[in-house]
């Protein structure tokens, strides 16, 4: 499993954790807004931790989560190039040096 989609996951599983929701009450919340998954297949994806930015995005909502705490995850795994998670808005330009240059 690539050590994103364990972060992932891992993220979805703790926000359902924090408020006491399982997977069953998930099923029901997302078919109230028109997702039609079963339990098994929401468990299924939660368990590969491979769905999609959508799929997420719908739980998070349904669940009542408003932000999370990406900084949280950040730290148990390793980054090679640190402007891998650098992300410049439109029209900005983020300048970087190396070796203090």
């Amino acid at each position: 499993m690539s050590i994103w989609n364990d972060k992932v996951k891992r993220i979805l599983k703790s926000e359902l954790v924090k408020r006491g929701i399982t997977t069953e009450e998930l099923t029901n919340l997302l078919n109230e807004i028109g997702n039609s998954e079963t339990k098994s297949s929401i468990d299924s994806k939660i368990s590969r931790g491979t769905f999609s930015a959508s799929f997420f995005m719908q739980c998070l909502y349904v669940i009542g989560c408003n932000k999370i705490e990406i900084e949280e995850y950040r730290s148990s795994y390793a980054v090679l190039d640190p402007q891998v998670l650098m992300v410049a808005e439109p029209g900005d330009e983020y300048n970087t040096t190396k070796d203090g240059k």
